[in-house]
């Protein structure tokens, strides 16, 4: 973070983070609720847990560095860290009601 740099705020990360689509769904990873918390500190440190949809997530990989550098990219992030936890697991009441919208109509257009 250079010294004319303001940390970022958890707002600003939480938008950096819907420009990740889940490959599979189609859907940003935040409206898929594999987001579970972001916390930013005055020094520009930010860090991320998130979930996948299932441990062996085929794109679980490149979700993951998605996020990595999804993080490195925003303007004031000194250090990033992200946490992939498995705890509680992730199920589809996590969908946001854009998220459960998109999903049915992508049903419902099969």
């Amino acid at each position: 973070m250079n010294k004319n740099d303001t940390p970022p705020t958890a707002a600003q990360i939480w938008e950096a983070l819907t420009a990740i689509p889940d490959p599979e769904f189609g859907i940003n990873i935040v409206d898929m609720g594999l987001i579970y918390s972001v916390t930013c500190s005055e020094d520009g440190d930010v860090a991320v847990v998130m979930t996948l949809t299932t441990p062996t997530c085929p794109s679980g990989g490149w979700i993951y560095e998605g996020v990595n550098t999804a993080l490195r990219q925003t303007p004031g992030v000194k250090n990033a860290k992200v946490e992939l936890v498995f705890e509680p697991p992730w199920n589809t009441g996590m969908l946001s009601a854009e998220a459960r919208r998109a999903l049915q109509y992508g049903e419902d257009e099969s």
